[in-house]
């Protein structure tokens, strides 16, 4: 069983800076992408920046020059957050595509940690 546990989430004034760690455990053969998605109160998940096992990042328009995904070794990713503002209020989730040596995909999400971002 996969795990993923996330550290960082907290209270931060607008204008100011966080950082998100995901850090992914178990029986994992390859990973195909780790993400970070969001869902602040009545809004819908979105995805705010993701990266490929090759390397490629993508980036929620609303964020893109503000945030950094990279990845820490093998299991670990980080999204560094700046100029944060309060519409970046959310939970934020990591989230893990993988391939087992089968050729099985399958998707895991984490428990999730709070950001907010006070004006």
């Amino acid at each position: 069983q996969v795990q993923l546990a996330e550290s960082g989430g907290g209270l931060v004034q607008a204008g100011g800076s966080l950082r998100l760690s995901c850090a992914a455990s178990g029986i994992i053969f390859r990973i195909d992408r780790m993400a970070w998605y969001r869902q602040a109160p009545g809004a819908q998940r979105e995805l705010v920046a993701s990266i490929t096992g090759g390397g490629k990042i993508e980036y929620a328009d609303s964020v893109k020059g503000r945030f950094a995904i990279a990845r820490d070794g093998t299991l670990i990713v980080h999204l560094q957050m700046n100029s944060l503002k309060p519409e970046d209020t959310a939970v934020y989730y990591c989230n893990l595509d993988v391939t087992n040596s089968r050729g099985l995909k399958a998707n895991y999400w984490g428990q999730g940690t709070q950001v907010t971002v006070s004006s």
